[in-house]
């Protein structure tokens, strides 16, 4: 075989070409890297934010120990107990709500007021201008879920459970406003899933 030699100039212009090849890759995946740390460090964030203002509220409807009495006895077997799918079927398996604590309603109230008045006088007419105005108030993208539309009007379920907590809120869309309804989900299921038993009155925005 011949071997071919090349110029000392043109070697090194080689080699100098497969250097900055190099570095343009590992500058790629360095900024690759960052982005997806931008992204988690942002989650992070306004976790954070939510769990700081869950602990607020929270704080805020702590029952006067002196003279406390009972909570909401838990939900019976039948109340948590999923309902049974039917064969074939790809609808998702609901769960009926159990009761909220006093605390939890307490909270439920506080929670429902802010983002009532937030959304006082805003026609919601689309899901992504609720979560957009929902995650500006300091709840997660991560913690707001997409239901299907009632009656045209978009709506979201929030899912504020921190700890052993059930509550959640589902959030309607108005021409005004907002309609909100506080729920309790059990522990292990999605917001989503849970079934809520119909209401009289229709909540006040």
């Amino acid at each position: 075989m011949r071997s071919i030699l090349l110029p000392k100039s043109l070697l090194a212009a080689a080699l100098g070409g497969v250097v900055v090849l190099a570095g343009f890759g590992t500058q790629n995946a360095t900024a690759d890297q960052s982005s997806t740390a931008g992204v988690a460090s942002a989650t992070d964030d306004a976790e954070t934010r939510f769990l700081e203002l869950a602990n607020l509220i929270s704080q805020s409807c702590a029952p006067d120990v002196s003279n406390s009495t009972d909570d909401v006895a838990p939900a019976s077997t039948a109340d948590t107990t999923a309902a049974e799918p039917t064969p074939d079927s790809t609808m998702p398996i609901l769960v009926d709500e159990v009761p909220l604590t006093a605390g939890e309603q307490c909270a439920a109230e506080r929670h429902a007021r802010r983002i009532s008045r937030a959304f006082s006088g805003m026609d919601t007419a689309t899901y992504e201008q609720m979560q957009t105005k929902l995650t500006s108030l300091n709840y997660p993208a991560a913690r707001i879920y997409r239901m299907p539309d009632f009656s045209g009007e978009p709506v979201a379920r929030l899912d504020l459970r921190v700890g052993a907590d059930h509550l959640a809120l589902e959030v309607t869309g108005t021409y005004l406003g907002v309609m909100v309804e506080a729920f309790g989900a059990p522990e292990g299921v999605s917001v989503t899933e849970v079934r809520l038993k119909p209401q009289l009155d229709a909540p006040t925005s």
